[in-house]
């Protein structure tokens, strides 16, 4: 059913409208450090269905739980001594965790869809933290963008993908990290999805290497699913240069002629607060000049760079 879709101001009236819809079983899409992401209450199965629908999301595929402490973390699900460490250093940020699931956690069965853990995360921007506490409750909040399509940075990307959908959108300005966050199993630990904390960060903060980990088929956490973050046109990898059927888009000093740059300076950081938007300017630049391929230049496997791979991969993969 289409509606009409309110931009919020991120300021107390905003998020006073923004806590009533949500507290109404409406969506609301929130500004987190990484994406945007559509908060739905976790708790109100109509609320988590509606998120699924709106995002003509699979419901196989989970949701992440957004708190505001890790005292609320601790009411749905069981913190080990080892996840407290990892906590510690990375709540509030861009850091997932999986963690075993509380029978009287209250949560829709739809968020974990039926597995025995969920995935748990502490946003550190501002605005998510005052709509946290506003609300008063846990949001689940998957990328506020079509089912795998590209995510979105800004509050007119979500407009541009679920206007009409969803309830609000809370306008709190383009994301700083522009990836999604890392994801995180323990026991044994395990690298679900690269994102905003670097892979060897953690390495070095537990003292061992982080295997790959994850089922495409029956994923326990979200960012597993094999196409993911695609834009209209085709995407090519590892170009290293200018193609006359593509838009290339290159990263670092040595694209001089590249249409687009993730970065010209090749820093990871600006590549991944850049990758989404990029993206979107690139499709429209393609479609312009009437081609269908985005070709990107090679990115550094390391750091940041894993997830803006991760992205890419999941982009060019072959889509249903």
């Amino acid at each position: 059913m289409s509606q009409d879709t309110k931009l919020l101001s991120a300021d107390a009236e905003g998020y006073a409208q923004a806590a009533a819809l949500l507290r109404a079983g409406e969506l609301v899409a929130m500004p987190t450090e990484t994406v945007y992401g559509l908060a739905g209450d976790a708790r109100n199965d109509r609320a988590v269905a509606a998120i699924f629908a709106a995002k003509g999301r699979p419901k196989f595929n989970p949701l992440i739980v957004h708190l505001p402490s890790i005292e609320a973390a601790e009411e749905i699900a069981v913190v080990s001594d080892a996840a407290r460490q990892i906590a510690a250093r990375y709540w509030p940020g861009p850091l997932t965790l999986v963690l075993p699931l509380r029978p009287e956690s209250g949560l829709s069965d739809l968020v974990t869809a039926g597995h025995d853990t969920v995935a748990i995360r502490l946003p550190a921007h501002p605005v998510a933290r005052a709509l946290l506490s506003e609300f008063g409750g846990p949001l689940a909040a998957p990328s506020a963008n079509p089912s795998g399509k590209i995510s979105p940075t800004t509050a007119q990307h979500v407009m541009d993908g679920l206007g009409g959908k969803i309830a609000a959108v809370i306008d709190g300005g383009p994301c700083e990290v522009g990836v999604e966050s890392t994801i995180l199993a323990l026991d044994p630990p395990a690298l679900l999805r690269p994102g905003g904390v670097a892979a060897e960060e953690i390495e070095a903060l537990i003292g061992q290497p982080l295997p790959t980990g994850g089922d495409a088929a029956k994923p326990n956490a979200p960012g597993q699913l094999k196409s993911h973050y695609a834009p209209g046109a085709a995407v090519l990898l590892d170009v290293t240069a200018p193609r006359p059927d593509a838009v290339w888009i290159g990263f670092g000093g040595d694209c001089p002629t590249a249409d687009l740059n993730l970065s010209p300076s090749g820093d990871l950081t600006e590549g991944a607060a850049n990758l989404f938007a990029m993206l979107r300017k690139g499709d429209a630049l393609a479609q312009t000049r009437g081609l269908a391929t985005l070709a990107f230049a090679p990115i550094p496997e390391t750091g940041l760079g894993r997830a803006i791979n991760d992205r890419l991969r999941r982009a060019a993969a072959p889509r249903d």
